[in-house]
């Protein structure tokens, strides 16, 4: 038994090629890598903070502008998507650290200024440079376990604390910023892009909001990605390329952008009628958890806080289920409700749900781009129209590239996909290679040996002429294994 073997609990499964670690051991075609990694710094913290801020007080100052200039419509709606989405996350904050039980005045008055994101943030750094200061090594979840039945060191139990602490305030900031992007930013962003057009003139300190929400939405989406991975596959510590952030980016920036300007482009031509469309979006999206919840018959989850009674829980999920669906009007949301289980999470990838996604969004973006260019005003005159709506067309058809891109090659839990793209085209366009690949399995893309650590039977796992290939995610189920830490931890 090598030395590498004996530290089985400190182990990490790795998506990564061994040159690309120096950390990486190969045993039996096993790629392990043992994580060596300090306290990491809550950049994703920081990085929230400061879009909070930022938007927060360029809505401010637009606002004094247009109380200037008495454009009491846009002031009315700009003060309306700057301050709800602030309330929205210093009542998460408070909920996630509990706060109401506890003796700090300070921390609630200043979220009752809208500052609570600010004093998490200073709480969240001085915690990192006090746990900065020691060189002890990263605290594994089977070390944390055993801290806390009395074992260990007290400067490791200080260091699990810390990491514990930190991991907090990094869970509650990637929330906030979901609800930041989704309730607040999406909706600034289209109507102050609709405010420019209407009025023809670009005013600076508008273009300012309109970009600052535009990276506040797409790290929103980022978070909401990554956070649908950690949670379908809690049983590991998932680590993203750059490669993976690039083309999630891509995937996210053009999906959203192109989104927008269509709904924007929409209601400059059929006011009234944009109204009816969100709607009938935001309806469909809130309810249809709710629908499969009473199909199933199923009972309210009590996991959601034990201190709440049937109808706090009952709010709490309906406030869930609008943040679910505003979300999914702007963008895949790349989670399924499932209000019947304790984490609220259906944990299987919906292929179907996703390619009907897709498709009823390019076909709704179509028409309403269509209906745009039939209707159109005056203002577009000096605009070539059939070009514009073609690149919002191919716009949106390379957001769907990019994402196909990312689920097929980035997605850093890939090969536990039952089916993945490959499958599903190779299904659609070669039905009849199939069925007879069906008589003689072959290796599956998504059964690859590099993400199995069974030590118990290896040469049984690793035959080539095992015709049926393990059940990874029955594997792994029972296991307390990790795929290196998250870069969103450090980004």
């Amino acid at each position: 038994m090598s030395e590498v073997a004996m530290e089985e609990h400190e182990r990490d499964i790795s998506d990564l090629d061994p040159q690309e670690c120096p950390s990486v051991v190969v045993e039996n075609g096993v790629m392990l890598v043992v994580n060596h990694s300090h306290v990491h710094a809550p950049f994703s913290v920081v990085l929230a903070t400061v879009l909070y801020l930022a938007e927060f007080i360029t809505a401010a100052v637009l606002c004094s502008r247009y109380h200037k200039s008495e454009d009491n419509i846009w002031l009315g709606f700009t003060i309306t998507f700057m301050l709800l989405p602030a309330v929205l996350i210093q009542l998460a904050l408070t909920f996630i650290h509990r706060d109401l039980g506890r003796d700090r005045p300070l921390v609630l008055f200043l979220h009752l200024l809208l500052m609570g994101p600010v004093i998490r943030c200073f709480e969240a750094l001085v915690v990192y440079f006090k746990a900065g200061k020691r060189e002890e090594p990263y605290v594994t979840i089977s070390r944390k376990i055993s801290l806390k039945k009395g074992q260990g060191t007290p400067m490791e139990w200080e260091i699990g604390q810390s990491e514990r602490t930190l991991a907090t305030h990094r869970n509650a900031f990637k929330r906030t910023a979901v609800i930041q992007a989704f309730l607040g930013s999406t909706p600034q962003l289209t109507l102050q892009l609709y405010a420019t057009i209407q009025e023809k003139y670009f005013l600076p300190v508008r273009g300012a909001l309109m970009i600052i929400t535009l990276i506040s939405v797409i790290y929103g989406a980022l978070v909401c990605s990554v956070l649908a991975i950690q949670i379908r596959y809690d049983d590991y510590k998932v680590r993203l390329r750059p490669a993976a952030y690039l083309c999630m980016i891509v995937w996210r920036g053009l999906e959203i952008a192109t989104r927008i300007t269509a709904l924007v482009l929409f209601s400059t031509a059929l006011t009234h009628w944009v109204i009816l469309v969100g709607m009938v979006n935001l309806l469909f999206f809130f309810f249809l958890p709710w629908a499969e919840f009473w199909a199933r018959k199923g009972s309210l989850t009590q996991d959601v806080e034990k201190n709440f009674s049937k109808l706090g829980t009952t709010v709490v999920l309906s406030m869930f289920t609008l943040l679910y669906a505003c979300i999914n009007i702007f963008c895949w949301s790349a989670v399924q409700l499932d209000l019947t289980h304790r984490e609220l999470i259906e944990r299987k990838q919906r292929w179907d749900r996703l390619a009907m996604y897709y498709c009823g969004r390019f076909v709704e973006n179509f028409i309403l781009i269509t209906l745009w260019y039939f209707h159109k005003s005056d203002f577009y005159e000096y605009v070539c129209a059939p070009l514009l709506a073609v690149q919002l067309l191919i716009g949106y058809s390379l957001a769907v590239l990019f994402m196909l891109l990312f689920y097929q090659f980035c997605h850093p839990c890939r090969r536990l996909f039952k089916y993945n793209v490959h499958d599903c085209l190779h299904c659609v366009c070669c039905r009849k290679r199939t069925r007879e690949a069906r008589r003689k399995p072959a290796p599956s893309y998504s059964n690859a040996a590099t993400m199995v650590l069974v030590p118990e039977e290896p040469l049984e796992l690793l035959d080539p002429q095992n015709s049926e290939q393990p059940d990874l995610t029955s594997q792994l189920g029972g296991r307390e294994t990790v795929i290196i830490e998250d870069i969103m931890e450090a980004a």
